[in-house]
């Protein structure tokens, strides 16, 4: 997934890198005081955070594009090897992430009883093997179909089996019933994971959309056609999602269906700029930036979580690297808001430094 778009489809690079700029922002912030739209919603509602992790899995729904024409003249071994083997590895990966460093401070091995099962890598993973699937064997239609599917059958499960709090959603009790809660995020105060199992099946509609929109653009090419009827998709997928809303609240955190829907929406939206402004108008002012980052994007994102793992486990006069750089670099002469958000940046544009010089030796990792 890290191959680069086509010059003709800068947009979407672009966008790819956009997403893994602000996925590291809002991950990183120096201290616990964010700016609004750099924090999640606290349950229901939506902010700008909330984008990046729906907007991350409609690119990879682009890549998927690129990719099923490369698998077009192959047999189906061939298909389901490469696929299935992506996506345990993305999985894999993200499931490493959460057991590393591996060793507790004595050397003794870290048990994996208390290790998240779940998280964003595995969500990704998830959700690109079987959006590849559904999209192999279905098509455009196939893809709407069970995203019409996904969407109204999440809905019926959350309203039949629970009810839409933090503690008596079904989505929380699957996941307690086949993870355990020694295996679940806790950053809630309670076991509840937001890249769940049964959550993970309303996301996969966030690929095939990226998936469609690519194909469009592909087949299309860009123009003022393509781009009008991307912004009319968008506003159409905003307009039925607040209305939506008014049912089943648009809540990332139990991804619920009408929440698919406006990230779909503001996703097309942003893709229907970008193309207008890069492809159509010629801009290119900046877009060499968020290139590097689109051409190494999960190998990034694995080396940022990586990095602020071992900044937190490294210790510099009684407290973690990580906030002894925050505090002495930046809060010692910024106020609390903007050193968060100065932290963040600078730690993005470290990231960014490493994929420059990877870029620079043709260095691509793809998993």
């Amino acid at each position: 997934m890290s191959n680069s778009v086509s010059p003709r489809y800068l947009a979407l690079d672009v966008f790819r890198g956009l997403t893994l700029a602000l996925m590291i922002i809002v991950n990183t912030p120096g201290g616990e005081s964010s700016y609004g739209p750099l924090e999640h919603a606290a349950w229901h509602g939506f902010t700008l955070t909330d984008l990046v992790f729906p907007s991350f899995l409609f690119v990879v729904g682009a890549a998927v594009s690129l990719s099923m024409k490369k698998f077009a003249g192959q047999g189906e071994a061939y298909f389901l090897q490469r696929v299935i083997k992506r996506g345990a590895l993305i999985f894999l990966c993200g499931y490493l992430l959460y057991w590393f460093p591996f060793f507790n401070p004595d050397f003794t091995l870290a048990p994996i009883s208390g290790t998240r099962v779940m998280g964003v890598l595995q969500r990704i993973g998830l959700c690109y093997l079987f959006a590849a699937l559904i999209v192999r064997y279905g098509g455009l239609r196939g893809a709407a179909a069970f995203s019409v599917a996904a969407l109204l059958g999440y809905w019926w499960m959350l309203a039949s089996f629970g009810d839409y709090t933090l503690s008596g959603n079904a989505a929380l009790k699957l996941d307690l019933a086949v993870l355990g809660a020694p295996h679940m995020y806790r950053g809630e105060g309670i076991a509840f994971d937001p890249e769940g199992i049964l959550s993970t099946l309303p996301s996969i509609v966030n690929v095939l959309a990226g998936y469609a929109a690519a194909v469009w653009l592909q087949r299309k090419g860009p123009g003022v056609r393509t781009v009008a009827t991307l912004v009319a998709a968008g506003v159409a997928c905003l307009v039925l999602a607040y209305g939506w809303d008014a049912l089943l609240p648009i809540n990332k955190k139990l991804w619920t269906s009408s929440f698919v829907v406006c990230t779909v929406g503001w996703d097309l939206i942003i893709l229907a700029v970008l193309v207008a402004v890069i492809d159509m108008a010629g801009a290119r002012f900046g877009t060499y930036f968020f290139e590097v980052f689109g051409k190494n994007t999960l190998f990034i994102y694995l080396l940022a979580d990586v990095a602020v793992i071992v900044l937190g486990r490294l210790h510099v006069g009684g407290d973690t690297l990580y906030r002894w750089l925050y505090q002495t670099v930046f809060l010692s002469w910024s106020s609390p808001y903007n050193a968060s958000l100065l932290f963040a940046v600078a730690f993005m544009l470290a990231c960014w430094l490493v994929a420059y010089a990877m870029d620079r030796r043709k260095i691509y990792i793809k998993l």
